[in-house]
């Protein structure tokens, strides 16, 4: 039985000591597409946050790419985060930084050494997102569409099997917003699970995929298309 790459059952989500969201039941398996949405403030943002183990988990089950987010120890916190990729609306980019020594830094903090190898990754994810040719551009050269083409690049380094994407398309146009979705959309098809935080109606209706709405304190997982999802 295949197993999940996260999953709750019963849990309780902080936004820092504030519980903001009782009894998550989740599982994301491999390839999966899910969007957690709901209104700001409705706990979307501190799944995610749980899942990195950035916010605590007290109460309920919760594990994530095979690590107990209950009583997780420091030390192992870094291995979990190496074990997906992380997208940001405002893209995190160190601006001092080219696009290649931007992802060379995150390939040696988590323990790539060998010159060859790193420049290989880096290569592979610039072309894997259409951006070979801006490796030696700084962010602030380039559009915000192709800051979060290097920030996904930058989350697919150490290969990770599921990417948690917060309000990706947040800062950009809908046409940027669709280029983006497309690529998230073929990295998924070629099978990376992936759980995007979004209050974009648009976004999921154009792009379908499993919907957890966030509302009232509870996150559940709207089967029936017929149900209203509150934005």
């Amino acid at each position: 039985m295949t197993e999940s790459l996260i999953h709750f059952k019963d849990a309780e989500i902080l936004n820092g000591e504030s519980p903001v969201i009782y009894g998550l039941n989740m599982d994301v398996m491999p390839g999966d597409f899910v969007y957690i949405v709901g209104k700001v403030g409705s706990g979307k943002t501190s799944i995610i946050r749980t899942v990195t183990a950035e916010n605590k988990l007290l109460s309920g089950e919760g594990t994530a790419c095979g690590y107990n987010l209950r009583g997780i120890k420091s030390r192992d916190i870094p291995y979990l985060r190496r074990s997906m990729g992380v997208i940001f609306q405002d893209f995190q980019l160190l601006q001092d930084r080219t696009v290649e020594e931007n992802l060379e830094f995150v390939l040696r903090s988590t323990g790539w050494k060998d010159r060859g190898a790193i420049d290989r990754r880096i290569l592979d994810v610039l072309e894997s997102v259409g951006m070979q040719t801006k490796a030696h551009k700084h962010p602030h050269q380039l559009s915000g569409g192709e800051q979060q083409r290097i920030a996904i690049a930058r989350a697919l380094l150490n290969k990770p099997s599921i990417i948690l994407a917060d309000e990706p398309t947040g800062n950009l146009d809908g046409e940027t917003a669709d280029e983006i979705l497309q690529l998230l959309q073929s990295l998924n098809k070629e099978g990376t699970a992936i759980v995007m935080v979004t209050h974009n109606r648009a976004i999921f209706e154009k792009y379908p995929g499993r919907v957890f709405s966030c509302e009232g304190e509870s996150c559940t997982e709207v089967i029936d298309e017929g149900i209203d999802v509150v934005l």
